[in-house]
């Protein structure tokens, strides 16, 4: 078992910037993590994932690319999203979750463990 927990979500203005964080605990082994975010009336949408394994190979939606960076920190167990020059349009709920897949098709990502979310309002 995992237990995902997100933190770091606010009210922010556009332009403006955040970073979540997202601290993974338990023993299961997984390759992937990736950050998810829904919108009020829209379906959840993958934003950005990471290979933990591997490459370490990241993968980010084609709305946020230049603006958003996930990282990782291996002793803290923890993984982060930087964003930059947030829009209102990047108004959600953000979620992060692991052990699914992480290719270049965010419309096909699957994870089996999530946290609860936390999240990110971008307003003037």
């Amino acid at each position: 078992q995992l237990q995902l927990v997100e933190s770091g979500g606010g009210l922010v203005q556009p332009g403006g910037s955040l970073r979540l964080s997202c601290v993974v605990h338990g023993g299961t082994p997984y390759h992937a993590i990736g950050w998810f975010r829904q919108a009020p009336g829209k379906e959840r949408e993958g934003v950005s994932c990471m290979q933990t394994t591997t490459n370490g190979r990241t993968n980010y939606a084609d709305s946020v690319k230049g603006r958003f960076t996930i990282s990782r920190d291996n002793a803290k167990n923890t993984v982060y999203l930087q964003m930059t020059n947030l829009k209102p349009e990047d108004t959600a709920i953000y979620s992060c979750a692991a052990r699914g897949d992480c290719s270049p098709y965010p419309s096909a990502w699957w994870y089996d463990y999530w946290g609860q979310g936390t999240q990110v309002t971008v307003s003037s």
